[in-house]
């Protein structure tokens, strides 16, 4: 345990034995640091949710409560903490739909398409994060001009609604997930504007390029306000212009409506034989060795299944071949990590539709978890109560043994164990 939030800490520096000072053990104290850290995760959705126009007192009421409930003396028993948890994951699925239905509103109809990645020649500017109205707001600024915008790691999925794919100035996908910026930031040779969490500290090499938004900030950043990209806009004409390098085309869009306008379709496939499976492979991913198991476990997935992937995880298995099964990518990228509301969506329509419930589907989580925002999705699948989900590559530091066990006793939550085959080979036969 390590606690330093009040006076009377151990020798005043922190308390690290269990109990401590106010006799709070070290389960409490770790299931008061799980809801802290979904309560994160789910600030941050929910704060994209308000711009776009979508709120609910009920949510804002419960991080107030929730936030109560983890100060010093006040919480003791770790079952009511963990209710607090798993209303915590009822709340964001709440926030999820809303932030689900104002990107719909705001920015039409979501359909799948192809995606050219690579940039064109020109004066260019690649966009990171996850806010769309921030892209929005850039691209409706430089509209009618030759300046391209380019989106980077979880911006992608704006390609998928019909007002991002109408727009004359968003040109296409530039690089990776969050970890690689460095390298890839250093060699876009225009500005750069980080809308959200995933941002490093910028080196020298694009540090007078980079451009923040909203809650985003670094050392010595220019930090864009109200809206207003007219200094972005200088910078990519002072710019060395973009050049040609353009690579791959994939597929993206296949958000819930698009899956749930086939679910017919699919659900006679399922009764016909003709799906083994489905995965769900995706999450937060990140620089640390153990994510390659990720990687080999959806390479070997059979060619009748389908892997339904969002969020930056999905950077882990995009580069693989994986063909077409029915008429569709085996390869099914639904979106952003907030986007794990219509996968959720898509598992319990076809559940309703089989008369069974979302664990007896042919269905297998196997998740990547990063930071604040994977905890928040991660406690709304117990909320839901989805079983036997595979979380990797490294255990919650901040879970206690005896709290993870009490999440595995009711929930058959599983760590990836290093070996994806033999964890792909127990999911098929179940």
């Amino acid at each position: 345990m390590f606690c330093n939030q009040c006076e009377q800490t151990f020798r005043n520096s922190a308390c690290v034995n269990s109990p401590g000072v106010c006799g709070k053990s070290e389960d409490v104290q770790s299931l008061q640091e799980l809801l802290i850290f979904g309560l994160k995760g789910m600030a941050a959705y929910a704060h994209h949710a308000r711009r776009l126009g979508q709120s609910d007192e009920a949510v804002s009421a419960f991080i107030e409560e929730a936030l109560f409930a983890t100060m010093t003396n006040v919480n003791f028993d770790e079952d009511t903490l963990l209710q607090y948890c798993l209303e915590c994951g009822e709340k964001n699925l709440r926030v999820m739909q809303m932030l689900d239905e104002g990107h719909i509103a705001t920015f039409g109809a979501p359909r799948p398409t192809p995606l050219r990645e690579g940039t064109q020649a020109g004066p260019g500017i690649l966009i990171t994060g996850h806010d769309l109205l921030d892209l929005w707001q850039l691209l409706e600024q430089v509209k009618g001009t030759d300046i391209r915008v380019y989106t980077h790691g979880e911006m992608m999925p704006a390609h998928m609604y019909s007002k991002f794919q109408e727009h004359p100035n968003l040109a296409g996908h530039y690089g990776g997930a969050w970890q690689d910026q460095k390298r890839e930031f250093a060699a876009f040779p225009g500005p750069i504007v980080g809308t959200t969490n995933c941002v490093l500290i910028p080196p020298a090499s694009y540090r007078d390029r980079l451009f923040t938004t909203n809650a985003v900030a670094v050392p010595a950043g220019q930090h864009i306000k109200d809206g207003d990209f007219s200094k972005v806009i200088e910078a990519a004409r002072a710019c060395p212009p973009c050049t040609e390098r353009l690579g791959d085309e994939q597929s993206v869009g296949f958000h819930r409506q698009v899956m749930l306008d086939r679910a017919g379709a699919i659900l006679d496939a399922i009764k016909a034989g003709k799906i083994s499976h489905f995965f769900v492979i995706g999450g937060c991913d990140g620089a640390e060795k153990g994510r390659n198991y990720f990687t080999d476990y959806a390479a070997a997935t059979p060619d009748d299944s389908f892997i339904l992937t969002l969020g930056c995880g999905k950077y882990r298995i995009r580069d693989h071949v994986y063909g077409e099964h029915l008429g569709l990518p085996r390869l099914l990228d639904m979106g952003q990590c907030n986007d794990a509301y219509g996968a959720i969506m898509v598992a319990v329509a076809l559940a309703e539709a089989l008369e069974c419930t979302v664990n007896d589907l042919p269905l297998t989580l196997v998740i990547s978890w990063f930071e604040q925002k994977a905890v928040a999705v991660l406690l709304t699948l117990l909320h839901l109560g989805v079983k036997g989900i595979n979380l990797g590559p490294q255990p919650p530091a901040f879970i206690t043994p005896k709290v993870f066990a009490r999440l595995q006793a009711a929930y058959d939550l599983r760590l990836t164990n290093g070996d994806p085959l033999e964890d792909l080979k127990r999911a098929l036969a179940a």
